[in-house]
């Protein structure tokens, strides 16, 4: 498995991922995403941002996630201190084939190698309130739930929010 940096040439990959993952999300009762979100625009920009990262498997995309340092208002409400600067994971997905590869796992560690380079010591995330593999996966990664809150963009849904702070 390889993590890098995402580039254009890998959205067609990535939305044919959110494709895939988005319909068995809702099945399951999570509804934090939909054919309107998130969209090719919206990695785009992550790509620009060089905040996006894809993990490859055998050459294919297999899993995805932005890491950035932009926190929600909302996440106040969950307990967090929006003063403190944050590495944030967002839009975190695993293709269904490579389920099992631990490649959210590998993820998130990138996220804590990225916040390492910058000099940060508190990552944060956020998942819909129905997704039980994400509320699982996290405290087994560290990260502590801190409350729960809603977004503008995704009105009638909860979230829980983790933190995890990292140590020397």
């Amino acid at each position: 498995m390889i993590i890098r940096l995402a580039t254009l040439n890998d959205v067609e990959a990535i939305m044919q991922l959110i494709a895939q993952v988005v319909p068995v999300m809702n099945a399951s009762g999570n509804f934090q995403w939909d054919s309107t979100y998130p969209n090719a625009d919206v990695f785009k920009n992550d790509i620009e941002l060089e905040q996006l990262w894809v993990a490859e498997v055998d050459g294919k995309v297999a899993g995805v996630t932005a890491i950035t340092t932009d926190q929600a208002d909302e996440y106040r409400n969950a307990g967090m201190d929006t003063d403190v600067t944050a590495i944030v994971t967002h839009r975190l997905a695993v293709g269904l084939d490579y389920r099992g590869l631990r490649i959210a796992e590998t993820l998130l560690n990138q996220a804590e190698v990225v916040a390492r380079e910058l000099g940060i010591d508190t990552l944060r995330i956020d998942t819909n309130s129905n997704n039980k593999a994400t509320r699982k996966l996290f405290p087994k990664l560290g990260y502590e739930y801190t409350g729960e809150t809603g977004f503008k963009f995704r009105p009638n849904l909860r979230f829980y929010c983790y933190e995890k702070v990292l140590g020397e």
